[in-house]
């Protein structure tokens, strides 16, 4: 194998990099607020729906026949509409910022839970402040051309996903001897309700790096089979993780979790380590890995979507004045202006209304590829019942996710609902700009025409 390409370790390693990089820091606090102690059943549900399209992507992968890879591409070469290839483009770039903008905001809220900060200055937040400023320097960064080895994120996915496996284990370990009032609890009367589904629908958005392989196929040895492993290894690992720290969570920090569910991770690692007269280097050792974690999903998102937008730039599925796909690297105008659409989501959105927009877009996004694996079920090496399953999924989702901000919180519906209808129109403005200026010129013969008589 080259020296340059990336093996099978490396491949795990850089999907699971991507959920756990700061999905489960991100989405914790707003999850549990919905499904309480059944929050594990959600991140398996959200799993099994993921790895149903993560089949999906993987089947496409397998039989196209140029191995391109990714969603636009699968538009491409199974549908060949370009307007919606670009549209399935434009989704997942804004999807990409809203993740990217959740980042930033756990970023800031672990960063002020650290002391390394305090709340405000005056009566200014400083929350924002600092998430901007982490926005900013991982662009800075980007514009240097700093970016990870193979090597290097082995050891950063070891190091983060070391600490919260630690963290579970020790803290089930610690409620289930009965040192504290605490007592496990796996929310099993939920299971019958709507929750746990609806919890699942907006944790989706922590479910989604693993795709990101499918973009850079040149640099992974034997792809296809690479990218297959690393999808299936990967995503039961990180639903594992994800439950594992959630039951411990909901034990240890109830009250936390519902004062300042955001932030709930740190009393409950301070609670596990007390006994040993640890407490302080227990939250700070979940407060590091938290602010670690989050920043390197920044960093690694950042420049995995600036080369995503340039390939559309590339294939006209972007404005020129987005960036010059001829540049060597991300193009300078793309990397800011990825870093500037995350910094405004950061600064002014809550976090429950940039992870339920990033979770929309990878619920439509993802339950398209389903939809497509479906369609071309005829193939021989397509398996027609996961991409059903994943498709049924996500068709569920969809309507339970807004439906639950329609009815808890109202603001955020309205939001996301707004956002997502702005989207749909900028998308459809752009790509059938020629088709509607065909249109609005024929109105206007007819309209003189009919003047001139």
């Amino acid at each position: 194998m080259p020296d340059e390409q990336l093996g099978l370790t490396e491949s795990v390693s850089i999907a699971l990099g991507g959920m756990i990089g700061g999905g489960i820091y991100a989405v914790l606090g707003v999850v549990t607020g919905i499904a309480g102690a059944a929050t594990w059943a959600a991140f398996a549900l959200a799993g099994v729906v993921a790895a149903c399209a993560g089949y999906s992507y993987n089947a496409l992968n397998d039989v196209d026949d140029e191995n391109q890879g990714g969603s636009v591409s699968f538009v491409q070469s199974f549908v060949g509409n370009a307007t919606l290839a670009g549209m399935v483009g434009w989704t997942l770039l804004f999807g990409y910022v809203g993740s990217m903008a959740m980042y930033a905001f756990a970023f800031g809220e672990f960063t002020v839970a650290l002391g390394a900060v305090p709340d405000s200055l005056g009566s200014v937040p400083l929350r924002p402040v600092v998430s901007v400023g982490a926005v900013a320097g991982f662009v800075g960064l980007n514009l240097l051309g700093a970016q990870a080895t193979g090597t290097a994120e082995n050891v950063l996915v070891a190091l983060k996903v070391g600490v919260l496996v630690t963290f579970g284990v020790a803290g089930v370990i610690y409620v289930g001897l009965g040192t504290d009032a605490a007592s496990l609890s796996l929310g099993l009367s939920q299971l019958t309700t709507f929750d746990p589904i609806v919890a699942a629908a907006v944790s989706f958005v922590a479910f989604q790096g693993w795709q990101l392989l499918f973009y850079d196929q040149e640099s992974i040895a034997d792809p296809v089979e690479t990218i297959r492993t690393a999808v299936y290894v990967a995503i039961p690992v990180a639903v594992g993780i994800y439950a594992l720290v959630a039951v411990a969570t909901v034990a240890l920090a109830p009250q936390a979790l519902r004062a300042h569910p955001h932030t709930a991770l740190v009393q409950a690692a301070g609670a596990v380590a007390a006994p040993v007269g640890l407490r302080r280097a227990g939250a700070f050792a979940i407060s590091a890995s938290a602010l670690f974690s989050t920043g390197s999903a920044i960093n690694a998102t950042l420049f995995s979507t600036g080369y995503f937008a340039k390939g559309m730039l590339s294939a006209d599925l972007l404005p020129d004045r987005v960036g010059d796909s001829s540049a060597s690297g991300i193009p300078t105008r793309t990397l800011v202006g990825l870093g500037a659409v995350t910094a405004v989501f950061a600064a002014v959105g809550s976090l429950g209304g940039i992870t339920s927009f990033a979770s929309v877009a990878f619920i439509v996004v993802f339950g398209a590829m389903s939809a497509l694996a479906l369609r071309e079920r005829d193939r021989e090496r397509i398996d027609p019942r996961p991409p059903a399953v994943g498709l049924a999924g996500t068709t569920a989702f969809l309507p339970l996710l807004f439906w639950h901000l329609y009815a808890n919180e109202r603001n955020t519906f309205y939001v996301v609902l707004v956002i997502s209808v702005v989207v749909l129109g900028v998308e459809l403005l752009y790509f059938e700009r020629e088709a509607i200026r065909d249109e609005i010129e024929a109105v206007e013969r007819d309209v003189l025409g009919d003047s001139s008589r």
